[in-house]
């Protein structure tokens, strides 16, 4: 049955890593707010089958079974995805989509979304990220700059406590942090290394989601320190990283304002030609299948990069006949992702004296250190690097011992230490990297299903190169031996950082949302999570989104009250 109130302030769709930001905001600044989530409902500590489970309490020790792997070849992909995370990520079949260019498309449908199996780290863009798609030329302005979002870049990193160190790089600003998890010798001898010999290639420890030492703040959450378990994706009983269901739900819950309706698929946003603005949301209930429309005076889309892009495309009417506040025509175009190709290893002799405890949930960055304020490489764009180093445990077994104390003894025996590094690249965003609805195929509840064209180009594939011919010289120059390099060849999408579809922009005839994240066209409608980017930067991307949804709600609010929306 629907809620039997059907009018709010505000809707928010999704309630992910953004849709949970902008419940927060909304809600702690007064407004009645309706969450719509397409999947199922999880709440925090309850929901979490499998967050103390031990490795042989799984059926297959954490791997899924053939039939699963071939039934689920996309999903089964996805970092992250095993035994102990399977409940949080959907199935092939549950919501299919249509594969122009391969597109590896990974979806967590629940009260919570992907915020309870993102990555959690949490750089903040620089400057030079905003800039560089216009000033050299692979791009469209950006509205905003750093300056306008580092004080709500503060604000998110204050509530869900992001751990790392004040390092003064340029490439990667320093923000609100709490202690950062150590490196080990390896790492800080590769650090150390590598700024001698390079002068410009800085080793920091990871800015991660994580609560390395929580404040009043976070204790007020209901969240405790992180006990560096480092099985983060099962969901923490502890709190211990941040996601929606543990930190920005329950508190926008404790407000009094907040209403919740999981399995509530979005068909469209209702646009009133009277008013010129949207007038709310039709729903369809995923186990009914019947159909409802909720009201509110302002709109947050918050479903994730192409689900939104989705959502606008259906909401047609008379005045948009091609989708919602698409004037344009740009509504599904300039569709960008991060390039993560590329990946390098080798082992390093020595410091078999040490050892390291605890696992470690965060890693290292090697902040980018190509084409800052200048292009000096053939190609655009840079390029983060995560890494670090481990010691396995290898030890060689007796002959003819596989069973009992003394095979335990001789497997715990430490063996040599290894390092890795990986990209995380920028792409460039391009009309013909697109989605658009299918004309003729159509999902459970009736709506078209989205088709995904969207590839590399001739810049991401120099870009590769680089990493790689880097990346070898960057493990030689640390002193290691055994290097590989490799290119994975994954399809665009794995990397799980899909953006653009509704681009933010100055001009109106080239971007759907201005400097608020705002359609241009239909001003009570907000855009804030990864289809708002109008370029992709190579950070991490999810805290911009967090930080663009409280700057966004919080202007959202002050139209509201000023009686403007």
């Amino acid at each position: 049955m629907p809620d039997q109130n059907t009018t709010f302030d505000a809707i928010v769709i999704g309630s992910g890593i953004s849709g949970g930001w902008a419940a927060k905001e909304l809600c702690e600044q007064g407004l009645k707010t309706l969450v719509l989530e397409r999947g199922r409902d999880v709440k925090h500590l309850k929901d979490y089958p499998t967050a103390n489970m031990r490795p042989w309490e799984f059926k297959h020790r954490g791997w899924m079974d053939r039939q699963f792997r071939e039934e689920n070849p996309l999903i089964t992909k996805a970092a992250g995805f095993g035994e102990d995370t399977a409940h949080f990520f959907i199935k092939d079949a549950d919501h299919p989509y249509v594969q122009e260019k391969p597109f590896d498309w990974i979806r967590g449908y629940q009260v919570g979304g992907k915020s309870i199996i993102w990555g959690r780290a949490c750089q903040r863009w620089s400057n030079h990220e905003f800039a560089a798609p216009q000033k050299m030329g692979y791009g469209i302005d950006w509205p905003i700059r750093y300056d306008d979002v580092a004080p709500w870049y503060s604000h998110v990193e204050k509530f869900i406590g992001v751990c790392g160190n004040k390092d003064g790089i340029e490439a990667m600003p320093d923000g609100e942090f709490l202690p950062p998890f150590d490196m080990n010798c390896v790492e800080k001898d590769i650090k150390q290394r590598l700024l001698d010999h390079y002068g410009n290639r800085h080793v920091v420890q990871g800015r991660w989601a994580q609560l390395s030492q929580p404040t009043e703040l976070h204790l007020q959450q209901g969240r405790g320190k992180c006990m560096a378990r480092n099985m983060c994706m099962r969901g923490c009983p502890f709190g211990g990283y941040f996601s929606s269901v543990s930190s920005t739900l329950p508190w926008a819950e404790n407000t009094g304002n907040l209403t919740v309706r999981p399995f509530s698929v979005v068909h469209s946003i209702l646009y009133d030609e009277k008013t010129g603005k949207a007038s709310g949301v039709r729903v369809i209930d995923t186990n009914t299948r019947e159909e409802f429309e909720y009201s509110a005076r302002v709109i947050f889309l918050n479903a994730s990069a192409l689900n939104s892009t989705l959502i606008l495309l259906n909401s047609r009417s008379d005045r948009f006949p091609n989708g919602l506040g698409n004037d344009s025509g740009v509504l599904g175009k300039y569709v960008a992702f991060h390039n993560y190709r590329g990946w390098a290893g080798g082992d390093i002799d020595g410091y078999l004296d040490t050892y390291f405890y605890g696992r470690n949930p965060t890693e290292l960055i090697l902040a980018n250190y190509r084409n800052l304020g200048k292009q000096d490489t053939d190609f655009v764009g840079g390029y983060t690097i995560f890494m670090g180093a481990y010691r396995s445990r290898n030890g060689e077994a007796p002959p003819g011992v596989s069973i009992g104390a003394a095979y335990k003894e001789a497997r715990s025996v430490p063996g040599n230490w290894a390092v890795y590094m990986y990209m995380q690249g920028e792409t460039i965003p391009k009309e013909t990297n697109r989605v658009y609805l299918s004309p003729d195929k159509k999902d459970q509840w009736g709506i078209p299903l989205l088709v995904t064209d969207v590839g590399y180009d001739d810049n991401d594939e120099k870009m590769v190169t680089d990493f790689l011919t880097q990346a070898r010289e960057m493990l030689e120059v640390a002193g290691c031996s055994n290097i590989h390099t490799n290119d994975s060849q994954q399809a665009p999408g794995l990397d799980i950082h899909e953006m653009g579809g509704a681009r933010m922009g100055r001009d109106p005839a080239t971007s759907m949302l201005n400097e608020w994240n705002q359609l241009h066209h239909c001003k009570n409608v907000f855009v804030t999570d990864g289809a708002c980017m109008t370029s992709t930067g190579n950070q991490s991307p999810s805290i911009l989104y967090m930080a663009l949804t409280a700057r966004a709600a919080t202007y959202a609010v002050e139209q509201v009250k000023s009686g403007i929306l």
